[in-house]
């Protein structure tokens, strides 16, 4: 899967989890900074992005995930 594929996904994901629209959406959004969000929205959101493209992400690495652009690059090195 392209990164430009990982990405529309994790976009749709961030856009339905935070009623976002898509376009709204880019590799600098911050988690936390620019959604506001909690150590559970982080959390529920890790776990959907290992459900959606069967990737491990260990706790290490999700603490590491603050932006859309690092959830894009783990995600496209760790992809199952």
């Amino acid at each position: 899967m392209s990164k430009e594929e990982i990405f529309n996904k994790i976009a749709e994901i961030l856009a339905d989890r935070f009623e976002l629209k898509t376009e709204q959406i880019t590799n600098t959004l911050n988690f936390k900074e620019d959604l506001n969000a909690d150590s559970i929205d982080i959390v529920e959101f890790v776990l959907e992005l290992e459900d959606t493209f069967g990737a491990e992400i260990t706790d290490e690495a999700a603490e590491n995930l603050v932006t859309v652009g690092d959830a894009v690059d783990y995600i496209s090195e760790h992809q199952a």
